[in-house]
């Protein structure tokens, strides 16, 4: 019923930029934050950026500030990830998340998660 979709990932040469989408789709109460993971092969899932809905606050992995910008649409569920100056170890694939509730019930709340979408810095 509830399903979120990456657009946005390829292929980049080190320092160019990519714009990530995600929008989520389906019925929900409430979307609390949206963000990004990515996970490198080999390595675990790690956390890179959210945006909270209601006051549009963000944080940012350490190894992304400066660099990454996520920004939110909440007319249309959909968070992006802006990625400049990409680096090689940027490399992954990235997954988008929204923490929600499903419905007005307070024990609804979960978790919903992307396909997740690959990006590849390379030269």
């Amino acid at each position: 019923q509830v399903q979120l979709v990456e657009t946005g990932g390829g292929l980049v040469q080190p320092g160019g930029s990519l714009r990530l989408s995600c929008e989520l789709s389906g019925s929900i109460f409430n979307i609390v934050a949206m963000g990004w993971f990515r996970q490198a092969p080999g390595k675990q899932r790690e956390y890179v950026a959210k945006i909270f809905t209601t006051t549009a606050g963000t944080s940012y992995a350490d190894s992304v500030k400066g660099r990454f910008t996520i920004s939110r649409d909440n007319a249309k569920n959909t968070v992006y990830l802006q990625m400049n100056n990409l680096k090689l170890e940027d490399t992954a694939v990235y997954f988008c998340n929204a923490a929600v509730y499903v419905t007005s019930d307070t024990y609804s709340r979960r978790d919903y998660w992307g396909q997740g979408t690959q990006v590849t810095v390379s030269s």
